[in-house]
């Protein structure tokens, strides 16, 4: 965990300190009209300390925005751990977190392990997954169909100059370099939500299911968290693998366009993300899924990542801090998505979220 923090935060560098440190100068002055702002800003100075944990797609938002959040409430110190999906939630029912990041809602083979509590979610944000690549040479970047990326990760399609590969893109002179498909070790909402994709847009092609583990061909290679994936794409000619996109960003990886649901090969991009996420229909609990999505502009492998919280808390004092940082991301939080590579939430979901803060007691 560490390590990965070091990586990401080095990573984004001097720009990302310029956005924080604007950001956090805005914060202080900026009005609380909004619910989001009025909780995390409310005049009642709190003193204590909140832990999250799970998402590794959240984390370089969460670290920008804990450094940010400074500047309302500078009595309060929240720390955030990655670790993946899978962890944070197994962390929230242990107890061991306060808040937990989790890019795909409780399964239900876990639902036992929260003993009958009523979990909150508050979607904070929303990003494309990229199919990157490693591929030197080529005149443009890749086009990908959903049936052509499933062949891929299930080990079918071997070298870069398949014939399905060509049919996507015509033109476009291939390799004939060896395929490795780089993915998820740990339980992952990343993985959870690009197996989806390939269930919905793949179907007869894609055998493995969804889930936040998948059982991967042996041939297949395993990284830790988006970084894990990032770093074997990048030092392995012909690899090829699932990497949220501000991750491929900061590593400086290559992504293909994907064929959505209209038939257009779109890139992945917050815009995209955004045109996607506007498609969805919300539950009355928040949950909802962007992959997929109707729309020309909508990039398919579009997911959304939630904090989870529980909705009676140990004591008042824990319930004001969750309320005022959960309502701080969903408030001027939201500002610092765009700059990082991520998508800001749509209005409509926003302001859901933000009504349910009222929600966290004790």
């Amino acid at each position: 965990m560490k390590h990965l923090r070091i990586q990401r935060v080095t990573t984004a560098g001097i720009a990302l300190a310029g956005t924080v440190l604007f950001l956090a100068a805005c914060g202080s002055s900026s009005s609380s009209g909004s619910p989001g702002n009025r909780a995390s800003s409310s005049g009642a100075a709190l003193n204590g300390t909140v832990n999250g944990s799970g998402s590794t797609f959240q984390l370089s938002f969460q670290q920008a925005a804990i450094s940010s959040f400074k500047s309302v409430q500078s009595g309060m110190t929240v720390n955030y751990g990655g670790g993946g999906s899978g962890k944070g939630r197994t962390d929230l029912a242990s107890g061991v977190v306060n808040y937990a990041g989790s890019d795909s809602p409780i399964p239900a083979k876990e639902q036992a392990n929260f003993k009958g509590k009523t979990v909150l979610y508050f979607p904070v944000v929303i990003g494309p997954i990229t199919a990157s690549y490693n591929l030197s040479g080529l005149s443009k970047p890749l086009r990908l169909s959903a049936p052509v990326i499933a062949n891929i990760f299930l080990g079918k399609i071997k070298s870069w100059n398949d014939p399905s590969i060509k049919a996507d893109n015509p033109g476009v002179t291939l390799p004939s370099t060896p395929v490795t498909v780089a993915r998820r070790s740990d339980s992952s909402g990343t993985t959870q939500n690009f197996s989806e994709f390939l269930v919905k847009g793949a179907p007869g092609v894609w055998t493995l299911g969804t889930s936040s583990v998948i059982n991967w061909p042996a041939a297949s290679r395993g990284g830790n968290g988006n970084s894990g994936v990032a770093q074997i794409i990048k030092s392995t000619p012909g690899a090829i693998g699932y990497v949220d996109y501000a991750d491929a960003k900061a590593s400086g990886l290559t992504f293909a366009s994907v064929k959505n649901q209209a038939g257009q090969y779109v890139a992945p991009s917050p815009a995209s993300a955004s045109a996607a996420a506007g498609q969805a229909t919300v539950k009355p609990d928040l949950t909802f899924s962007a992959i997929w999505a109707h729309g020309a502009s909508s990039y398919p492998i579009t997911y959304q990542s939630w904090d989870l919280a529980y909705e009676t808390q140990p004591n008042a004092k824990t319930a004001k801090m969750l309320q005022a940082y959960i309502g701080y991301l969903l408030g001027d939080g939201q500002k610092l998505l765009t700059q990082l590579n991520y998508a800001p939430l749509p209005a409509n979901i926003d302001q859901r979220a933000k009504a349910q803060l009222s929600k966290i007691g004790r």
